[in-house]
């Protein structure tokens, strides 16, 4: 017989208590859980622990334990981080961090596929919906884009400015998606704990000719997103059609 760790089964019993709570109600503390559960207060804090990470529950430093906002959702289309939140519904936002113009380095000139050294705009923004800190991304594009903070703080999308202003359309796009923890820096971005599992996201786009146009490295909360990738299926032709 499976023996189940007893802050699992913990886990599961918060679970229930919160199921009917709606988001940002507030938690009972660690020592009232405890104290319901009959078990210890290390027992509930690790229990906890797993559902912060899970997205299930939020911790604010000084106020307590809250029920969680429900995750975001990030379709893997050729769609935009502000069009998936406007079809959820929610306010997507940005902040810029950093806009300039530098020579690709090594791992830059090798991702969009231009020489070292070649001139290339750097974009790094802190991404939020509602207000909320969401993503932090680093945007490099190739190729002469004339006025782009401008076009860009105009328009706030990055793919309408591109549309729009430069005539660069996407046709492809390649996103490679892994787990990390949030190092300080990001965790301080983000306004969570060092640690905290992230969604590391490494987009490649490419226009109808093939050529790269923007490759992205992004950062996502853990606890805040889950993404959805959406693809087609070629049903085969039988055979004598």
């Amino acid at each position: 017989m499976l023996r189940v760790p007893k802050y699992y089964r913990v886990k599961n019993e918060i679970l229930e208590l919160i199921a009917d709570l709606a988001p940002g109600s507030a938690v009972d503390t660690e020592r009232e859980l405890a104290e319901r559960f009959e078990t210890s207060r290390t027992t509930v804090r690790q229990a906890i622990a797993e559902l912060v990470v899970d997205g299930r529950l939020e911790r604010t430093q000084g106020r307590g334990t809250f029920v969680a906002q429900p995750k975001l959702m990030q379709v893997r289309q050729l769609t935009s981080f502000s069009g998936d939140l406007q079809a959820q519904g929610q306010r997507p936002g940005s902040v810029m961090l950093r806009i300039d113009e530098q020579p690709a380095d090594e791992e830059v000139s090798s991702h969009l596929e231009v020489a070292l050294g070649t001139p290339i705009h750097r974009l790094e923004r802190l991404r939020t919906a509602a207000h909320e800190p969401i993503a932090h991304e680093i945007a490099n594009l190739p190729g002469p884009l004339p006025d782009l903070a401008n076009q860009l703080a105009l328009r706030g999308s990055l793919y309408r400015t591109l549309d729009e202003v430069f005539g660069i359309q996407l046709a492809s796009v390649e996103d490679i998606v892994e787990t990390a923890l949030a190092d300080p820096v990001e965790a301080s971005l983000l306004g969570v704990d060092t640690g905290l599992p992230i969604l590391l996201v490494h987009r490649t786009a490419r226009d109808a000719d093939g050529r790269v146009v923007e490759w992205t490295r992004s950062v996502f909360r853990g606890d805040r997103f889950r993404f959805v990738a959406r693809h087609g299926v070629e049903v085969p032709v039988p055979a004598g059609s």
